[in-house]
């Protein structure tokens, strides 16, 4: 997506604000997000943009991946729903976020649905783990193959990443 347009968008979290005022002031790092959802917000609007040292910069040190590469990734993520929060307000330490993440891959409709736990250390928030409690298929009834490269981006194989949930 072209710069100038991405500024003058609405905001892929799904705020319904301009992304300029919204995701966009934490991707240039000008704010911390101040809540372990609005750090959840941010991440999955960095994905959609594929902002991979966002990703990386956000992600807690004790379990970040070394790298995040976009070059291959062909998911096309197309909505996202929060369903419930517990603790990360600004006093926390601790913070889950469940969501249903909406994507699109080979033309074919896929909901992740994850509880995700935030740590925030030094007054900074940040995606500790999560764990995967679907990927389903609302529309298309196929199936990633354990083998095909997982579409969260990580760079790992589907059953090495969000796929262990669903096989295990």
């Amino acid at each position: 997506m072209e710069e100038t347009v991405i500024k003058q968008s609405e905001c892929p979290c799904g705020s319904l604000l301009p992304y300029v005022e919204c995701c966009g002031v934490y991707h240039t790092q000008s704010r911390n997000a101040p809540t372990a959802e609005t750090l959840m917000r941010s991440r999955y609007s960095a994905f959609v943009l594929q902002l991979g040292d966002y990703v990386l910069a956000t992600w807690d040190k004790t379990t970040r991946p070394k790298t995040m590469d976009f070059a291959d990734d062909q998911t096309v993520w197309t909505r996202l729903e929060i369903l419930g929060c517990k603790k990360g307000l600004a006093k926390d330490e601790k913070g889950l976020v469940e969501f249903k993440a909406h994507y699109q891959l080979h033309d074919k409709e896929f909901i992740l649905h994850e509880l995700s736990r935030f740590v925030r250390r030094q007054g900074q928030w940040f995606y500790l783990d999560g764990t995967v409690k679907a990927i389903a298929k609302p529309k298309v009834e196929t199936s990633l193959g354990l083998n095909a490269a997982c579409a969260c981006g990580s760079g790992k194989k589907f059953k090495r990443c969000c796929g262990k949930a669903s096989h295990s």
